[in-house]
């Protein structure tokens, strides 16, 4: 199929291909299980994964595809495979929760040039979705997952960790990939809590973070300065010397609350 369709992985893309047959079906089953399922993949490429999918008891699958290359690659397998809907389009911006009913997963090896933004757009409509399984690359799958006070905790930990539970399952090889990217990569699962954030709220909670991370080496009483600084702080009853990386993500929860819908805090 791959040379049929003149499917060479091309880096604009971010495309790295899995087409090992046991790799692929193992990625599946970390999404647990899929019976009655509608699933969506991004970037299914040559299908690899859309396979393994297809090989569960998942209702349907819908992949979503930027590259004619692999729209025409896919449009093939959906002829053999009437449980897969091929969508052509760039899936930024694009409400996918919007394209299949409940109960939906997303399961994808995801283009890496995309892979954060895709996530945090995801995290903003989480209650749509009963898991996602993600593959990264290992130094995202790290933030993703990391513990406060560690050198990989940041702005993309506070919000996945927030909305989700999230688990890091697979670290793989770059060997796994044709062709092979420069890192190893990691497999994700975000389970999203039961309770969910108010769109004002995560609002809130993105620019509070922006502003810690964003200067992560000033104590946060700079870093929130134009958030309110040690008066809200004072609030939270957080020392003004304290550095982002250091809070844990129930008092980052604890700040976002305090923020008016504005994000900035009430006088």
């Amino acid at each position: 199929m791959i040379a049929r369709h003149g499917l060479d992985a091309r880096r604009a893309l971010g495309q790295h291909f899995l087409l090992d047959a046991n790799l692929v079906a193992r990625i599946a089953r970390q999404a647990g299980d899929l019976a009655g399922r509608h699933v969506v993949e991004v970037g299914p490429g040559p299908g690899g994964l859309t396979r393994a999918l297809l090989a569960s008891e998942a209702a349907d699958v819908t992949a979503i595809e930027v590259d004619p290359r692999a729209i025409a690659a896919m449009h093939e397998l959906a002829e053999a495979s009437p449980r897969l809907r091929v969508v052509a389009g760039d899936a930024l911006g694009r409400d996918l929760a919007a394209l299949v009913p409940a109960p939906r997963q997303v399961v994808a090896n995801l283009p890496y040039n995309i892979a954060s933004p895709l996530l945090v757009g995801w995290l903003r409509q989480a209650a749509a979705w009963e898991r996602l399984t993600l593959m990264f690359q290992e130094e995202v799958g790290d933030r993703i997952c990391a513990a406060p006070d560690t050198p990989a905790y940041g702005r993309l930990s506070v919000l996945a960790q927030w909305i989700c539970v999230t688990e890091f399952r697979l670290r793989i090889p770059p060997s796994a990939f044709v062709p092979p990217p420069k890192v190893f990569s990691a497999v994700v699962v975000l389970t999203p809590r039961p309770i969910q954030p108010e769109p004002a709220l995560f609002a809130s909670m993105e620019r509070l973070t922006a502003a810690a991370f964003g200067q992560r080496r000033k104590m946060l009483r700079g870093s929130l300065k134009t958030l309110g600084g040690e008066a809200l702080l004072a609030r939270a009853g957080i020392e003004p010397q304290r550095r982002a990386e250091t809070l844990s993500v129930a008092e980052f929860d604890t700040l976002a609350r305090l923020l008016g819908p504005a994000g900035a805090a009430p006088g």
